[in-house]
């Protein structure tokens, strides 16, 4: 008997590893088509992939004009899904994002209400410029994030799987935005700084993108397929030094945990889900570099989109001129050594 399992697991062993080598071989094939039309901005392509291959949410930030949107629209193209696009107002309503009831009339004069669905009913949705709509829209947008389901009138309607959220936000424009609170920043795996492009790729998009054509890319996988490559990247094994690589990075981001640093220059750090969100996305970058197990590089790599979002600075390091990036790059630094 104990023979017959130690071949089954030999068997499965064997089945996982070429699950991996086949999702590898279209993670490769999804960069490929993703760079026919994102010029540059590796990291960012990256860790956005990563949000939506560990099953989450991701924020972009940066400027206008920095082809977020175009990210996420090629995204959809490339992975299959059906994506809807929400450009957010300060009077955009949450029945203009999940949809409302109208009324019907049928021949014999008898009314009944019928739900029309919103632009949240679709695979991959862009919240374009979220901090632009009120607290209320807002929080109905992040409500069907965290519950992938709403409801309308007392109806449940359960949102298509998978459903992914990729927001962006313009961090210039303060005047007239409302800031997402920080319990709703957490539910968003991770945290995406969208800076300039490099010389050589901003020379390649000024001579690709405005002539009479442009490069279109097409679609390498379906949601099926990205829905069992989500459950293989939650099979990867992790080791117990990442493990505990990652409960250490986490908790000493926390004030009162015994880091002299932290403790002086945070206000309130990460919470548990951080954690999850790195051992997700852990496994993901290893898969996305063509490795099967996730290291303590993952770890380091993936601090700062991770944690970026989940933390504070106390005043007194804000006046200082301190970012939170400054805190994570610290933090790694010792983690390291």
């Amino acid at each position: 008997m104990g023979m017959m399992t130690s071949t089954e697991t030999s068997l499965d062993d064997k089945a996982v590893i070429a699950a991996a080598e086949r999702a590898l071989a279209d993670i490769a094939s999804i960069r490929k088509e993703v760079s026919k039309v994102i010029f540059g901005q590796e990291s960012v392509v990256e860790k956005t992939l990563l949000a939506v291959l560990g099953g989450g949410h991701s924020l972009l930030v940066g400027v206008p004009g920095l082809a977020k949107t175009k990210l996420v629209t090629t995204l959809g193209e490339v992975l299959g899904l059906a994506a809807n696009r929400v450009q957010f107002t300060p009077d955009l309503m949450p029945s203009d994002i999940l949809g409302s009831e109208v009324m019907d009339q049928d021949e014999n004069g008898r009314r009944s209400f019928r739900f029309v669905k919103g632009p949240i009913f679709g695979q991959l949705l862009m919240a374009d410029e979220i901090n632009r709509a009120s607290p209320r829209t807002q929080s109905a947008l992040l409500q069907a994030m965290q519950e992938y389901h709403i409801t309308i009138a007392g109806q449940r309607y359960d949102l298509p799987a998978p459903f992914h959220v990729l927001a962006t936000q313009n961090p210039l424009e303060q005047e007239g935005t409302y800031p997402l609170p920080e319990a709703q920043l957490d539910r968003f795996l991770l945290q995406v700084d969208v800076d300039y492009p490099e010389l050589a790729d901003e020379r390649r998009i000024l001579l690709e993108t405005t002539g009479l054509s442009e490069a279109a890319p097409d679609a390498v996988i379906n949601a099926e397929r990205l829905m069992e490559i989500q459950r293989l990247i939650r099979q990867m094994p992790v080791s117990d030094s990442v493990v505990d690589a990652i409960l250490s990075l986490v908790r000493s981001a926390r004030p009162g945990q015994g880091n002299a640093q932290t403790d002086k220059n945070v206000a309130w750090g990460p919470g548990p889900r951080a954690g999850q969100a790195m051992m997700l996305c852990t496994r993901a970058r290893a898969l996305y570099e063509g490795r099967l197990a996730p290291s303590l590089d993952d770890v380091y790599a993936l601090a700062e989109p991770v944690l970026e979002h989940r933390m504070a600075l106390t005043f007194a390091a804000r006046a200082e001129g301190m970012t939170v990036r400054d805190v994570i790059a610290g933090l790694v630094r010792q983690a390291r050594a």
